[in-house]
């Protein structure tokens, strides 16, 4: 069975930077989401706010455990890039109109 990628989307908006009440999603710390079907694989490259976040690990752990509760997904590894670096510019509207940045 197919891996729903909007399943994957929807377990990942689960998902929050300590420092900040929003989703990583709306933040645009989701750079790739890659589905292997054959496998169950999901492999998420993403980022963080800040380059020296001492959460970093329970991110990466939050984020691989709520995509492995996805139907059909049987592993999944995020990997952390800080290239390019985040910025506010990859925030959804609704991430900033949450903050009062709008």
């Amino acid at each position: 069975m197919a891996i729903n990628e909007a399943e994957v989307m929807d377990a990942l908006h689960e998902c929050y930077d300590p420092e900040i009440p929003v989703n990583i999603v709306d933040l645009g710390l989701i750079y790739n989401v890659d589905i292997d079907n054959e496998t169950g694989h999901v492999d998420i490259t993403m980022t963080l706010t800040a380059l020296g976040c001492p959460m970093a690990g329970e991110v990466i752990a939050e984020v691989e455990m709520r995509v492995t509760e996805v139907e059909n997904v049987t592993s999944c590894k995020a990997t952390l890039t800080f290239d390019p670096p985040w910025s506010a510019d990859r925030m959804t509207e609704d991430a900033k109109w949450e903050l009062g940045m709008v």
